[in-house]
């Protein structure tokens, strides 16, 4: 890998791949690839393929620039410095495992015709993947790097990263750390570690900021039941600097592309290694859910609920894994009329239930509003409206 690294191709058009493109494609030649029609589409037209604000930002103001294609033709494949795969990963509840069968499929093509090529891996993935996928394809340039990225900040993340981690401890994982920091408007560490510590380091994050999320809702759930302030109590535990001012917003239940994934991902990965925490952190996950559903059915009008956007937080588009999906089932199984306010829906149901753009309609016929996460617009029906948000915030 003595190489420059002067052309990248990415594939995948999410969170991920987009905002490395706008990394990347300040100073790089940067190739996007995506299968789906409506996101290259986007690209050509200037827009973001996800919410992003500065993304698109970038975008207006040509700060940037990258060739999006439906797949990795010949003269990518050969012109092509470092691929990076950015695919989904999704967890199957039937094999306790990540689906990997599209990362699979896109690095057997991509070694199959180039078997020299640089691979680096955004995906989350099991623990022991690289090393299998290694030694299933006879190579030693196959590289993981977790990323810490949030919804709607995703190119922000990536301009101030917390930390560069890459599974690789030699010349090889120094080149790809040294890409990232370059890119960087800060001074992140680079930390270089062995591949499956590497993957190891993703799981554990994302499982610690969903025990930090279970146990400020759990606090919350205790508070609404013995009618204590849990504002009070919030500030009174954050004030402390040891616990901090983060992360400790309530909400409807930790939701999203990877949170739910991957800390079920990790407690398979704990198959005969005692554990009591991990899975707790699942099922407090459930039975907050299943408390704020029942919270509503008990204490709240519910003739007809509105339900205030389906996405996870604010500044996000992504519906996947929400929380507020589950209270809705919840509320549906007790027969309860409801509407949908989500102006990013072009469907006009959703889960056969009724979806408006038109606020005004949605706040004048509903007589409970719930809503994971606040906004301005909201003060206006304050009187009628359930949420857990506290600060505001995501």
């Amino acid at each position: 890998m003595d190489k420059r690294l002067d052309e990248i191709t990415i594939v995948g058009a999410g969170y991920v791949g987009s905002s490395l493109a706008s990394l990347f494609g300040q100073n790089l030649k940067v190739n996007l690839i995506d299968n789906d029609p409506n996101k290259i589409k986007k690209i050509k037209e200037n827009k973001s393929p996800i919410k992003d604000h500065l993304i698109q930002e970038y975008l207006d103001n040509k700060k940037t620039n990258f060739r999006p294609l439906n797949k990795i033709n010949d003269e990518v494949l050969f012109s092509t410095d470092l691929f990076i795969l950015a695919l989904p990963t999704n967890f199957d509840e039937e094999t306790l495992y990540f689906d990997t069968s599209v990362l699979d499929l896109v690095i057997k093509n991509i070694l199959s015709r180039k078997e020299d090529s640089l691979i680096l891996i955004k995906s989350t993935i099991p623990v022991g993947y690289i090393n299998k996928k290694r030694k299933e394809h006879n190579t030693n340039s196959l590289f993981f790097s977790p990323e810490f990225l949030r919804e709607g900040n995703a190119l922000n993340d990536n301009l101030y990263p917390s930390r560069i981690v890459v599974g690789d401890k030699g010349k090889n994982g120094k080149k790809i750390a040294d890409l990232f920091k370059n890119f960087a408007l800060n001074d992140p560490k680079i930390i270089l570690m062995e591949s499956t510590e590497a993957e190891s380091v993703k799981l554990f994050s994302n499982t610690y900021l969903a025990m930090r999320i279970a146990f400020f809702n759990e606090l919350d759930s205790y508070c609404i039941s013995k009618n204590i302030n849990a504002h009070s109590v919030i500030e009174g535990i954050s004030a402390d600097s040891r616990i901090g001012n983060h992360y400790n917003n309530p909400s409807f239940g930790y939701g999203g592309y990877c949170l739910p994934k991957d800390t079920k991902q990790l407690l398979a990965n704990f198959k005969n290694t005692p554990q009591n925490l991990i899975g707790a952190i699942i099922d407090s996950n459930k039975s907050r859910k299943n408390f704020i559903t029942e919270d509503i059915l008990k204490n709240y009008n519910t003739k007809l609920v509105g339900v205030y956007k389906l996405a996870m937080k604010e500044g996000s588009d992504n519906i996947k894994e929400s929380s507020i999906i589950d209270v809705i089932q919840g509320l549906k199984d007790h027969d309860i009329e409801m509407l949908i306010y989500e102006p990013l829906l072009k469907e006009k149901s959703f889960m056969g239930i009724t979806v408006t753009s038109d606020f005004e309609l949605f706040s004048m016929a509903s007589t409970t509003v719930i809503a994971n996460r606040k906004d301005n617009i909201l003060d206006t029906i304050s009187s009628k409206l359930y949420s857990r948000d506290i600060y505001n915030e995501n």
